[in-house]
């Protein structure tokens, strides 16, 4: 299978490395990476029409939706994953720990409502869905969600 690699990976220090270990990764399951660092493009209207390209032509997402930048997933990932859920096309999510999104907000930004009933706020004193999921319910929902990294996605993609 083709699998887009979505996810914020592209910007780390050793992105490269990253992709030449995930490629690798990949392959050894019989699949093909397609990762958004291998486009040439630079502007970013050209990066955003090759990615596209690249879930149009992909069997399927790996999407990693660990918090970036703050309590949720990487913005671009989640357009992402709705991009290709509206193709149709399966997406398994992979987060690092099985914190639910109440937990995470909890720990890194939260509070406690100061009304009757007591949930968790945001640092801005919005409630936080509370359905015992990782992520927002509009990702966990139509996705598949592993807890681990890109091996773990590929796991359960060979139904381990």
């Amino acid at each position: 299978m083709k699998l887009y690699l979505a996810g914020p990976d592209v910007f780390r220090p050793d992105a490269a490395d990253w992709a030449e270990r995930a490629r690798a990764l990949c392959a050894a399951q019989g699949h093909v990476a397609l990762i958004p660092l291998d486009g040439v493009e630079t502007t970013a209207a050209g990066i955003y029409h090759a990615n596209i390209a690249l879930i149009r032509a992909a069997d399927a997402v790996f999407a990693r939706l660990d918090p970036f930048r703050g309590c949720e997933p990487d913005s671009g990932t989640c357009v992402e994953v709705g991009f290709a859920l509206a193709l149709g096309k399966p997406v398994i999510g992979y987060v690092q720990t099985a914190e639910t999104t109440v937990e995470r907000v909890a720990r890194l930004a939260g509070g406690v409502s100061e009304n009757d009933v007591k949930r968790t706020v945001d640092r801005n004193g919005l409630l936080v869905e509370d359905f015992g999921l990782p992520l927002n319910l509009m990702l966990a929902v139509p996705a598949r969600i592993v807890h681990g990294g890109l091996a773990e996605a590929l796991a359960a993609l060979a139904g381990r």
